[in-house]
């Protein structure tokens, strides 16, 4: 434990070090769904009815931005050989990194959630049924994005084949959190959903970081 402390230790040092990152995905977060009412309409109604939809895709591709540098930095300039000869296990270093992509990423886009519904008009009984399906579901876009991060080690253009892997996995996290929202809207129970995304979740705690570890152990060979 005082090992993984230290590497999630590290990775946020270096994230507040380059803070820029969280800023520019918080930025675009924020930016992307503002357009929305400027292309649709300023009516409540289409907003309210739209707007799970609207904060689920910014807060996905958002959380996207930061993905490349997650692994990719500590790649080229040989610091993941350090982390894998640290005595850490591989998915363990996976964990460490996905935790720190989601305390500086996932984190400020789930408190961002709120006042962005809110301007979208999107009905207050759906709000808390909109944050608690990101607070699992930011959890679910940390995991599957930093697999997806540790494939890509070392391909030419990772930045257009991450998307294209992480993007699929993530899916049923906005089918479910967007569902979530809209049964709450009307009146009925956000439950068997959330529970899916749980559900989710958990398979993901399983297998994202065994899939990552054995990525950066063959990367790192």
């Amino acid at each position: 434990m005082r090992r993984f402390a230290a590497v999630l230790w590290r990775e946020l040092r270096l994230s507040v070090r380059h803070g820029s990152d969280t800023l520019a995905a918080l930025l675009f977060f924020l930016l992307t769904a503002a357009l929305f009412p400027l292309a649709i309409g300023p009516a409540p109604e289409t907003l309210g009815r739209i707007a799970p939809g609207i904060v689920w895709v910014c807060a996905l591709l958002a959380a996207l931005l930061p993905l490349e540098k997650l692994f990719g930095a500590d790649f080229d300039d040989g610091s993941l050989d350090l982390l894998l000869l640290s005595g850490l296990p591989p998915p363990a270093v996976a964990i460490a990194k996905a935790a720190a992509h989601w305390l500086v990423t996932g984190l400020p886009l789930l408190l961002a959630a709120a006042p962005l519904a809110i301007m979208l008009r999107m009905p207050e009984a759906a709000i808390p049924a909109l944050l608690l399906g990101l607070l699992p579901g930011t959890l679910l876009l940390s995991l599957p994005g930093s697999t997806g991060a540790a494939l890509v080690l070392g391909a030419r253009r990772s930045g257009v084949l991450l998307p294209l892997l992480v993007l699929p996995l993530t899916t049923p996290v906005l089918i479910f959190g967007v569902a979530a929202a809209e049964a709450a809207s009307a009146g009925q129970s956000p439950r068997p959903h959330l529970l899916l995304l749980a559900a989710l979740l958990a398979a993901a705690l399983s297998l994202c970081p065994l899939a990552a570890g054995a990525a950066l152990r063959h990367a790192a060979e």
